[in-house]
């Protein structure tokens, strides 16, 4: 591949969960159109996703449980049964007008990632996948279905004439436990899982004392981390465990919402932290798929995901934004107290401050037992 891809689709424009749904914000939209702004993407690196078909959808989800959700987008209803057994039109979890389109095409464009990178190694970035809380057969957390765990399937699987890999890596960055992809590869040797998120935030899951058969690494760090302490980690545990796992694919999950501004965290990182733990580990493996996550935040979304693409380019970031992309992000409107008197820095630049801190005893804890296991 001889350039990272793009991958993208117009339903994330037009499509939402309503109401005053955490992820009634406009996101991967926003990154599109801020990347093609700034002159980062066009028809030469971008890719438009289908969506994932149910015969695609049911190598990991339960046919019964797919069912469900085209049926229940169909009629925009279920049954009070179907609707506690499957996790739906309940707990986050609505029922809308595309709630089948919408994920399915998510785990579309990481499904098309895997296939090709299998074909050919190189550099893939997919700004609607992330769903890592998707369960085999329930809604769980915003997510209906599990895109990672569909492509690391694909990936160990093959296909036709296309040998299947035998160590796949799993990084995720989301202020969330990344709970379904572990869920799905904990007793698996071939995959390397890997998860940073905020200690006791729900899913309340992911201790780091739990290494599964040994390539299960979680790193439960309390409210407050700041960029240095998410650069010990990457630098000291991380980036060594992935290297030592010599994977021949490696998935990392950006979500945003650890930045200081995500209304539902409490980690102050900046986004300039997750760009560097995407450069630190980018070349651990010859094929490289990064997708979005959670971040609930408009403004920090749109910043750090197009900040993501630029890093995979190894683009220079401008110190203002061009008036294109300026005006895009001023055409954004949130209802949110945050959102009606947004910063001058998040509407004219990508990079925040960085937000260095104190390293704490209790990270330094999660490196050493991360160090006593190994790979």
């Amino acid at each position: 591949m001889s350039q990272p891809l793009f991958i993208g689709n117009e339903i994330y424009r037009h499509s939402s969960l309503g109401g005053k749904h955490p992820l009634s914000i406009p996101r991967v939209s926003t990154v599109m159109d801020l990347c093609r702004a700034l002159g980062w993407v066009d028809d030469a690196n971008y890719a438009e996703s289908r969506p994932a078909t149910p015969e695609e959808l049911a190598r990991y989800h339960a046919p019964d449980y797919v069912a469900a959700v085209q049926r229940a987008e169909r009629d925009l209803s279920l049954s009070e049964a179907e609707s506690i057994r499957y996790n739906l039109g309940r707990a986050g979890n609505p029922i809308y007008g595309t709630m089948f389109r919408r994920p399915a095409t998510g785990v579309g464009a990481s499904l098309m990632a895997a296939r090709r990178l299998l074909q050919e190694p190189g550099i893939i970035y997919s700004p609607g996948g992330g769903t890592h809380h998707g369960r085999r057969a329930q809604a769980s957390g915003f997510c209906y279905f599990n895109d990672a765990v569909v492509a690391i399937l694909a990936l160990l699987d093959g296909g036709p004439g296309i040998k299947g890999l035998q160590r796949v890596a799993y990084v995720d960055l989301d202020v969330h436990h990344g709970d379904g992809v572990e869920e799905a590869f904990r007793d698996d040797p071939r995959v390397l899982f890997v998860s940073v998120h905020e200690a006791g935030r729900w899913p309340r899951s992911g201790a780091a004392g739990d290494h599964g058969l040994g390539n299960l690494f979680n790193f439960p760090v309390p409210p407050g981390m700041n960029d240095t302490e998410m650069a010990y980690l990457i630098g000291e545990a991380i980036a060594p465990l992935v290297a030592g796992f010599r994977p021949e694919a490696l998935l990392i999950q950006c979500g945003a919402d650890a930045l200081a501004e995500d209304p539902l965290g409490k980690q102050l990182l900046s986004n300039r932290a997750l760009w560097q733990a995407v450069a630190a580990l980018k070349g651990l493996a010859p094929r490289l798929l990064v997708t979005g996550g959670g971040g609930y935040n408009p403004w920090s979304v749109a910043r750090c995901w197009s900040g993501v693409w630029a890093v995979l380019n190894g683009l220079d970031l401008p110190e203002r934004l061009p008036p294109a992309a300026e005006s895009l992000l001023r055409s954004i409107s949130w209802n949110h107290s945050t959102g009606r008197n947004p910063p001058e820095a998040w509407l004219t630049t990508l990079a925040d401050a960085p937000r260095q801190g104190a390293l704490r005893d209790e990270v330094r804890a999660l490196v050493t037992e991360a160090k006593s296991i190994g790979v």
